[in-house]
């Protein structure tokens, strides 16, 4: 799928009455975005987004990476929690992630606020958005990367997302990670995630 540009993600975000930074430089804005042309189905293909809009010297700069923010096959065939698979509910979470390791094992972004998340259940390979099932909480709802092997990229989800937000590339996972980085320096060790649906970009 092709990538959006970084006024066509601040329009969405704006027009969603959210916090867009852009005061000073590595303010960044971390901004999912769901592929609605699957039409809800489990793809098990990283056919979603993630960008990262921030300044450098008072200009923009803005990137995009191949990711999923959905979880793949494994876990929807088989939830590990027994309200079902966990499914990030579009919206903006202030301070919901900070640097820290994922699993013990690398470094990523961890979530350490509530996040809203459906529950799913049924095994029926589609991804049922119903908002009855929405639970709030601190689900270990993180952003990582797939593949450890520099130069890779992960093809399938599989068990790489149980409702985690995964960029598939390595090598695009390190730039995002350096980004990140050098905005914990400059700012604090809080990042804001936002999630959008690609019907909500004009």
């Amino acid at each position: 799928m092709s990538c959006y540009t970084r006024e066509q993600i601040e329009s969405a975000v704006k027009s969603k009455g959210y916090k867009w930074f852009e005061n000073g430089d590595l303010n960044v804005n971390i901004v999912g975005v769901r592929n609605d042309a699957t039409e809800g189905k489990v793809t098990n293909k990283f056919d979603d987004c993630i960008t990262l809009s921030y300044k450098v010297d008072g200009e923009w700069c803005f990137e995009c990476f191949k990711c999923t923010t959905d979880p793949g096959d494994d876990w929807m065939d088989n939830p590990m929690n027994r309200k079902g698979t966990a499914i990030l509910v579009p919206g903006q979470y202030r301070g919901s992630h900070k640097l820290r390791l994922h699993q013990g094992k690398y470094l990523a972004l961890g979530q350490q606020k509530p996040v809203k998340v459906y529950r799913d259940k049924n095994t029926n390979g589609v991804y049922d958005f119903d908002e009855a099932t929405i639970q709030e909480g601190l689900f270990g709802i993180n952003i990582h990367r797939a593949t450890k092997y520099a130069g890779r990229t992960s093809t399938n989800i599989d068990k790489w997302s149980a409702g985690c937000q995964v960029i598939a590339s390595n090598d695009d996972w390190v730039q995002f990670l350096g980004i990140c980085q050098a905005a914990r320096e400059e700012w604090s060790n809080n990042f804001t995630y936002t999630l959008i649906n690609s019907n909500d970009i004009a």
